[in-house]
């Protein structure tokens, strides 16, 4: 559980620390990237190619490496235990082996690296960058975070409601996202589907409308009454393979106090950034040198924090 915050907090100096430390330094050295490079996220090796020269080159793509490496091996077991477990497991093959699981696993790896391999080609020649598409992830996978924290954690949600809810914000979210770019723009192009507003919207709209469309349905229409602790009782493990789990994964009173005590500090943590954090910062307006001084201070802090 403390592995799983702190990691979070450490993923966290890479959007803030980084950024704000190797914009500011491409601007102050008035570095000659134009608006689709920095979009393309070619700021930071120009950074450090003129700072480090070769040396500096070589350390962003070992980091970029290190970045792309682990969160496309999260993203193909994710995807590959989904298949191989909730589909293939669940409704073609109950008695499925360790090792038939396994092999379906890697035949899913492979597949779905193909297909993000030749999807990603399709986005680059159609123009999008990795900003747009980052921004554009919200709008599309954002309708799913409430509905999926919902059944994670009332008891009163509804399964049904929960898929309703996820595909009705989504659909929300792209209106919400083309009809905003109409109005800004006059027009529904790639630029003014990417300005920030635009973007704002669509996210805000999948997140919120999403999770008030499962609260309806769960309490209105569809109520449950749940009890997790019956959940270990619908867990079946493949051939009851317990190898991997010590002692204390298997004491339900040291996860009680696990779940405790990372739902406090999730909590918390989640509070001050989404909610204190942005409210902090409204009454600055416009950032005045010395209060945008202390926000690249607590960039700076944060990553060596």
């Amino acid at each position: 559980a403390k592995g799983y915050l702190l990691g979070g907090i450490c993923w966290f100096a890479i959007p803030f620390s980084l950024a704000t430390s190797l914009g500011l330094a491409s601007t102050a050295l008035m570095l000659p990237i134009s608006s689709s490079e920095a979009g393309n996220g070619l700021v930071p090796p120009a950074v450090a190619d003129h700072l480090l020269g070769e040396a500096g080159s070589a350390l962003v793509l070992i980091m970029l490496f290190m970045a792309i490496v682990s969160t496309g091996s999260a993203e193909s077991i994710a995807v590959s235990s989904l298949v191989a477990y909730d589909i293939y497991r669940e409704y073609i093959n109950p008695e499925a082996t360790g090792a038939k699981i396994l092999w379906i696993s890697r035949v899913v790896i492979v597949m779905f690296g193909i297909f993000m391999g030749l999807f990603s080609i399709a986005l680059n020649a159609m123009g999008l960058n990795l900003g747009w598409v980052y921004l554009f992830m919200g709008v599309v996978i954002g309708s799913a975070v409430i509905p999926l924290w919902n059944m994670m954690t009332w008891s009163k949600a509804s399964g049904t409601g929960a898929v309703i809810a996820a595909w009705s914000g989504l659909v929300l979210a792209l209106i919400g996202w083309l009809v905003g770019a109409k109005i800004q723009g006059g027009s529904v192009t790639v630029a003014t589907l990417g300005t920030n507003e635009v973007m704002l919207s669509g996210n805000l709209i999948a997140i919120f409308s999403s999770g008030i469309i499962h609260y309806i349905y769960s309490k209105f229409i569809d109520p449950q009454d749940y009890d997790f602790s019956t959940l270990n009782e619908n867990i079946h493990l493949v051939e009851q393979d317990l190898s991997g789990l010590g002692e204390q994964q298997q004491d339900r009173k040291v996860l009680r106090h696990a779940k405790r005590w990372i739902a406090r500090r999730g909590y918390l943590l989640t509070f001050v950034k989404i909610i204190v954090w942005p409210i902090l910062s409204i009454p600055a307006g416009v950032f005045t040198k010395p209060f945008f001084a202390f926000w690249v201070l607590l960039s700076i802090a944060w990553g060596f924090g």
